[in-house]
């Protein structure tokens, strides 16, 4: 496929517009030698350079773009999917440290190959009220992040690791949420919508779920900005055989204080604003497709319940560590941070 991309800077318009037309892709590479990448055509700067009247000889040097976009080869598939999600590509290079085109990821064929038969739950029914005026009129899933909502990010981490079914569990404005969405079409996946008509908690929405999985369901809070490595997490997951799975993040506190440690009166040890560090809940969990006939369906019913019934039971539970990206917004200035920066999602 990529040598069908591949053109020369003398390339004349009417031939890029024939390589273009025969791939189906939607842009042509610009290489000099040694297939070194210098600029990327798209069959919107064929149409504006023919409307600017450019005659079809021109050589495709005169209207590429030398600023265009790529990845480079130790970027994932999941990586690659959320890119030509997000800025609605049809593929992307994959060009080395020396700007040599070593790869191309096509939107197409990277759904084929990434197929998750996990189907996921986001958790977007909350009324986000520690945000203050931020969610007066707009759900918290929503806030945008860089130039799209938070829970959109969410779908394209989802699709990028090939889960292709989405429930979106939805209350408060939801249907400002399901207006953006609707069937998923849009995000290469389909979806469907838990209404809570009382609010039941990240546990209690599941029980909405009329259709059992027949793999490990993946929940996560719909609030995140993340880029944890999902397909990472149902294997750790699986391989451990665990009920229930839930993603771990290192918060560390620093104690502003000189500590001191004591016994019978005596004191042992003392330290000098110590550093605390501890795993929290991240947010997102991994869940047994049996688990869910547990859930109550009339009353509030947090998921950590759930996972309190599975120690008693004696049934193992995972902690996965997630080394990725990773914010969780609950006040406003944790939003600005995390708007500030895009979320460094990408």
């Amino acid at each position: 496929m990529i040598e069908r991309l591949i053109i020369t800077a003398d390339t004349p318009l009417l031939e890029a517009m024939r390589r273009i037309d025969e791939a189906g892709l939607e842009v042509a590479l610009v290489c000099g030698p040694g297939r070194r990448l210098l600029s990327v055509i798209t069959d919107g700067d064929l149409r504006r350079a023919i409307l600017a009247g450019k005659p079809l000889s021109t050589p495709v040097n005169e209207i590429g773009n030398p600023r265009f976009t790529s990845l480079p080869p130790t970027a994932t598939r999941a990586d690659a999917v959320r890119l030509m999600l997000g800025r609605t590509f049809k593929c992307v290079p994959v060009v080395d440290d020396a700007g040599v085109v070593v790869d191309l990821h096509t939107l197409h064929g990277a759904l084929r190959e990434q197929h998750c038969a996990s189907w996921a739950v986001i958790m977007a029914g909350g009324k986000g009220e520690r945000l203050g005026e931020l969610t007066q009129a707009i759900p918290k899933p929503m806030l945008p992040v860089g130039d799209r909502p938070i829970l959109e990010h969410l779908v394209h981490l989802l699709v990028g690791h090939g889960v292709q079914r989405i429930f979106l569990s939805v209350g408060y404005l939801g249907q400002m949420i399901e207006d953006h969405f609707r069937d998923g079409t849009r995000f290469r996946c389909r979806i469907d919508y838990l209404r809570e008509d009382v609010p039941l908690g990240t546990g209690g929405a599941l029980s909405l779920i009329r259709e059992t999985p027949t793999a490990p369901l993946l929940v996560m809070n719909g609030d995140l900005v993340t880029a944890v490595n999902l397909t990472r997490m149902l294997a750790f997951h699986q391989q451990g055989a665990h009920a229930a799975t839930i993603a771990l993040r290192d918060h560390v506190v620093k104690v502003p204080f000189g500590v001191v440690d004591t016994t019978a009166g005596r004191i042992t040890a003392l330290r000098e604003k110590p550093m605390l560090s501890y795993a929290i809940n991240a947010g997102i969990y991994a869940i047994e497709p049996r688990l869910l006939a547990r859930i109550p369906g009339d009353r509030l019913y947090p998921i950590t319940e759930l996972f309190d019934d599975c120690l008693k039971r004696g049934e193992s539970l995972g902690g996965y560590h997630l080394d990725e990206t990773w914010n969780d917004i609950g006040l406003p200035e944790e939003y600005a941070r995390v708007g500030a920066g895009s979320g460094g999602i990408r």
